[in-house]
């Protein structure tokens, strides 16, 4: 059995074995057919990590020397992720949440020449939400967060507390439960909007928040903003320009996260729209910045950057992304393999670009092909924002049509002529093939029979007998020293 160790850059052994496990038990809940390959990059990933700690290697987080060898370590993995499935296992399944007052699918800010009304998503009971953890459940940095931010919290007038990016609900919940009232929400990620949803509901606190689009009416009058930091440094800067824009100029901004994913130049992108930059001791592997004295002309300036947008000459297309975007204003060597083999593509009418971030691939199959209509898909509106100005900047607005949803909701059963994907492996910071499943699922339920699933990934995650599985036929279209692109037909 070979087995590609987990990336273990930067991070301590208990972080790496937490991912470890946190991957090790997701393949084991999904009992998939490569869920053996994955299990073994867990375990010598755990293993790798545990063996310079027995022999009492320098950077180990004990220097003393023990009698443990890897493989009771290994067997400690093994049953911590097996209580970790338990766990999950006796969890009750969310109730669908209600809709929400506002349409789910938005342009989230105004595109150049952008196309008419995307349409909304209704609740599809098909479509899942990925949080790395219950909605109803704070980690530690939402915890340490709401800590730090009790009094401001408390000191906060009704309306004018603002909470960004929360992962599936427990900054939001947690502040409605400390007082607050009237709270705008943006949450980049619809699945974390519906999380949020199915937990207020819950607990009776529908009532407490609001959620909006990111832009100038999110911020309007706020003096209060928790954000959860995101790891990216251009969405913190994007960010942190439109609250120091358009926010109350007394804001204060409360942002906390995971150690591991903060750099120092947080705080450098902080401090280029606010004066003050204070730092919350450490607790829990976590940490709290707080943001005072907003400059609005900085702001401005700052904003005036985004979308960013890049030319292209190779592939013959303009490119545009706003901050926290996949690969941002490049094009990612995967989807640059996809593209040498649009030409293979079958003629259709009609084609998907699903999770099509920035909506390269979309732009280049209607540029390729003047009679087609794509269809651009993504959870993210940091994505949808990007791609509805990719399309705009390459004069493909009338042909590409950009919606906000979870996997293919939006598309009828075995209707989809053509999908193509480049499906993630993480989710947030988690190794996870979770992802990559359900979009493989949402394929399979949309696509026509005869319609074809092209996709491109990792030749290592070993996807081709999950393909063969869950949709049909699969074939090897091309494969490099580090992609395979293949192609699957509906049963």
């Amino acid at each position: 059995m070979s087995a590609t160790p987990l990336a273990v850059d930067g991070a301590d052994s208990d972080d790496v074995r937490d991912d470890a496990v946190e991957l090790f038990a997701a393949e084991l809940c999904s009992a998939d057919v490569f869920a053996v390959e994955v299990l073994g990059a867990a375990l010598v990933a755990a293993a790798d990590v545990v063996a310079p700690a027995a022999s009492g290697t320098p950077g180990s987080r004990s220097a003393e020397p023990s009698t443990e060898q890897p493989t009771s370590s290994v067997a400690a993995l093994t049953t911590a992720a097996l209580h970790t499935i338990g766990v999950r296992r006796r969890m009750p399944s969310p109730s669908p949440p209600e809709p929400l007052e506002h349409p789910r699918i938005l342009p989230t800010r105004s595109a150049p020449n952008a196309p008419g009304s995307v349409g909304s998503a209704s609740w599809n009971p098909r479509a899942t939400a990925h949080p790395r953890r219950p909605a109803t459940d704070a980690d530690a940095a939402d915890r340490l967060l709401l800590d730090e931010a009790a009094a401001v919290i408390a000191a906060t007038p009704a309306g004018r507390l603002v909470v960004i990016d929360d992962v599936a609900g427990a900054l939001t919940l947690g502040a409605a439960e400390r007082g607050a009232q009237q709270i705008r929400v943006h949450q980049d990620l619809i699945t974390g909007e519906r999380a949020l949803a199915a937990a207020a509901e819950a607990r009776g606190l529908t009532d407490r928040y609001t959620s909006l689009p990111l832009g100038p009416e999110l911020f309007a009058g706020a003096t209060t903003v928790l954000l959860r930091l995101p790891r990216s440094v251009d969405r913190l800067a994007e960010v942190a320009g439109l609250i120091a824009a358009f926010a109350d100029p007394s804001v204060t901004v409360i942002a906390g996260g995971r150690i591991k994913h903060m750099s120092v130049s947080m705080n450098d992108v902080l401090r280029t729209v606010f004066d003050r930059v204070d730092v919350s001791h450490a607790r829990q592997k976590s940490r709290v910045l707080t943001a005072t004295g907003a400059r609005p002309e900085a702001a401005r300036a700052v904003l005036g950057a985004w979308p960013r947008t890049a030319d292209h000459p190779d592939i013959g297309l303009r490119v545009a992304a706003y901050g926290g975007v996949f690969a941002g204003t490049k094009v990612d060597i995967g989807t640059r393999f996809l593209l040498q083999n649009l030409a293979r593509l079958p003629k259709t009418a009609t084609a998907v670009d699903l999770g099509c971030g920035t909506g390269l691939i979309a732009a280049a199959l209607a540029t390729a092909n003047p009679d087609l209509r794509v269809l651009a898909v993504d959870r993210s509106a940091a994505a949808v924002d990007s791609a509805t100005w990719t399309a705009a900047a390459n004069q493909l607005s009338d042909r590409v049509e950009v919606v906000r949803a979870d996997g293919l909701e939006t598309v009828a059963d075995g209707t989809a002529e053509l999908v193509l994907l480049n499906p993630p492996f993480h989710n947030d910071a988690a190794v996870s093939t979770a992802i990559a499943r359900h979009l493989f699922a949402e394929a399979a339920r949309a696509l026509a029979p005869g319609g074809e699933l092209w996709c491109v990934w990792n030749s290592h995650l070993q996807y081709r007998p999950s393909l063969e599985k869950m949709i049909g036929s699969t074939r090897q279209v091309a494969r490099n020293g580090k992609f395979t692109v293949t192609s699957s037909r509906r049963r």
